[in-house]
C-alpha cells in the first residue's frame, strides 16, 4: 500500500487503525482534481491500452484501482489490511472489481491471469523483493507487464529501494524495462518533492 507523508510505508504499522485517515494524503485519496488527473494520465500510459485484467497489490483504499476501473480494466485488489479492503470495496461499489485480504508478496490469486500487476510503494518493505518479483512475473499472461512505483524517502535515514537496484532485480526476468522519473512532477504528490520517486514498467513476452 502507499505510504506516509514522505511517500513510504511504515513496516509494522497497524493499517487497520490507519485506514480511516489513509486517504487524507493527496496521492492516496486522489481527492484533488489535479492530483487525480495526474495519476490517471500516468496510469493510462503504464497499463495496457486495451481493457484487461489488472492486479493491484497493496491496493490500500483502492484509489489506483478506481482509476484503472474507470479506464475499462477489470481489477483485482489485494491488501493485508481487512479495513483497507472494505474501504476499497465501498469505493469501487458497482465497478468490475474484486478485493481480497492477503499478502502482496504471495497474493491469493492464480498464475497467468493478469495483463498487468500494479504495485505502489510495497516492494521495498518486503523481506525478499527478488522473490516477490519472480512470483509476480508468474501471475502475468504472455505480453503482460509489471508496473512498479517506488522510491527512496528521507534524508537522515533514507528508506526505500533505488531505481538501479530494482532494475537489477528485474534483469534476470528478461523483460523490456523502462524507468520513469516521478520526483519532478509535483502534481502527482500535491506538493514539490526532492527525494527519489519513480516508476518501472517491465513488459514480458
Amino acid at each position: 500500500m502507499s505510504g506516509n507523508r514522505d511517500g513510504a510505508t511504515t513496516p509494522g504499522a497497524d493499517w487497520d487503525v490507519l485506514a480511516a485517515s489513509f486517504d487524507d494524503e493527496p496521492d492516496h485519496g486522489l481527492r484533488d482534481a489535479d492530483v487525480r488527473r495526474a495519476w490517471a494520465a500516468r496510469l493510462a500510459s503504464w497499463l495496457p491500452g486495451r481493457p484487461g485484467d489488472v492486479l493491484d497489490l497493496g491496493c490500500g483504499t483502492g484509489s489506483l484501482s478506481l482509476l484503472a476501473a474507470e479506464q475499462g480494466h477489470r481489477v483485482t485488489g489485494v491488501d493485508l489490511s481487512p479495513a483497507m479492503v472494505e474501504l476499497a470495496r465501498t469505493k469501487l461499489a458497482g465497478r468490475d472489481a474484486v478485493f481480497l485480504a492477503g499478502d502482496a508478496a504471495a497474493p491469493p490469486v492464480g498464475e497467468q491471469r493478469f495483463d498487468a500487476v500494479l504495485v505502489r510503494h510495497v516492494l521495498w518493505t518486503l523481506p525478499d523483493p527478488g522473490r516477490a518479483l519472480r512470483h509476480w512475473r508468474q501471475l502475468l499472461r504472455p505480453g503482460g507487464r509489471l508496473v512498479l512505483v517506488e522510491g527512496v524517502w528521507g534524508s537522515v535515514a533514507p528508506v526505500g529501494i533505488p531505481a538501479d537496484r530494482l532494475t537489477a532485480l528485474l534483469d534476470p526476468l528478461a523483460g523490456r524495462t523502462r524507468v520513469e522519473r516521478l520526483s519532478d512532477d509535483p502534481s502527482l504528490w500535491g506538493r514539490e518533492v526532492t527525494d527519489e520517486r519513480y516508476a518501472v514498467v517491465a513488459t514480458y513476452g
